[in-house]
């Protein structure tokens, strides 16, 4: 879509949706990389995208049952981690919009998203293949999760990511990868069943594909770090430049 077509969709977004939205700070496209326009219908839509994200944590919970159902409680909040991601983003729009301080859950709602819309089409397509499950899920898993990865780059626009805030989501993210796929706990690793693993009906992690989930997973942790404190220095250096 060219800049202006999205400036006009922009604009007959805010026909029915005008709410202020914060004001672009001109950071680093490699912190911000969607248009302007896109980010404003996204903010300006903040609550339908909220409501849209919640919805996916109610599927994403019904998909993760038959693994839920065999994990230990107390395992739970490791276990689901795309419908914790789109809870997070849910409710850290929620926060913004009502005017609550969370940096933290923004923190959280980038790293989630972030980190799980790019792991899943990774797994799905180098690791699981569309084999054993409906076409139209396979695919939905995967476009799904990469919007998932770009609603990701909206939150900039309204969060500081202090420091502080970066490392509650750091701890956070670096616990579930370990408890994934380095120690086993009540019976872990507690990463998500990976159906491209199972050999005879039963789970393999000597295989590749193990390595690469981990990987993965581990990669993009450090990405989400990188590129939130990343965003930070360049919020900084736009205020100072303001003052």
């Amino acid at each position: 879509m060219s800049v202006g077509v999205g400036r006009r969709f922009d604009a007959f977004v805010a026909r029915y949706f005008d709410r202020s939205i914060p004001e672009p700070r001109g950071l680093p496209r490699y912190v911000a990389p969607l248009p302007e326009w896109m980010e404003n219908i996204a903010l300006r839509l903040a609550w339908p995208i909220a409501l849209i994200n919640v919805a996916g944590t109610a599927f994403g919970f019904w998909y993760y049952w038959p693994q839920l159902s065999e994990t230990p409680l107390v395992m739970w909040p490791i276990v689901p981690v795309s419908p914790l991601a789109t809870l997070y983003m849910g409710l850290s729009l929620a926060a913004w919009r009502l005017d609550f301080d969370a940096e933290w859950l923004h923190a959280l709602a980038f790293f989630g998203c972030l980190k799980y819309g790019l792991w899943t089409p990774v797994v799905q397509v180098f690791i699981n293949g569309p084999g054993g499950i409906e076409p139209w899920l396979y695919q939905f898993l995967i476009w799904s999760h990469l919007a998932m990865a770009v609603q990701a780059f909206v939150i900039h626009r309204y969060a500081n990511f202090p420091v502080w805030a970066v490392s509650i989501a750091t701890g956070w993210f670096v616990l579930n990868d370990v408890l994934d796929y380095f120690v086993s706990v009540l019976g872990g690793p507690h990463h998500t069943w990976i159906r491209g693993l199972y050999v005879g009906g039963e789970f393999d992690r000597t295989l590749p594909g193990f390595d690469l989930a981990a990987g993965t997973a581990t990669t993009t942790t450090v990405l989400a770090v990188f590129l939130t404190l990343a965003t930070r220095i360049a919020i900084v250096r736009y205020q100072q430049i303001r003052a």
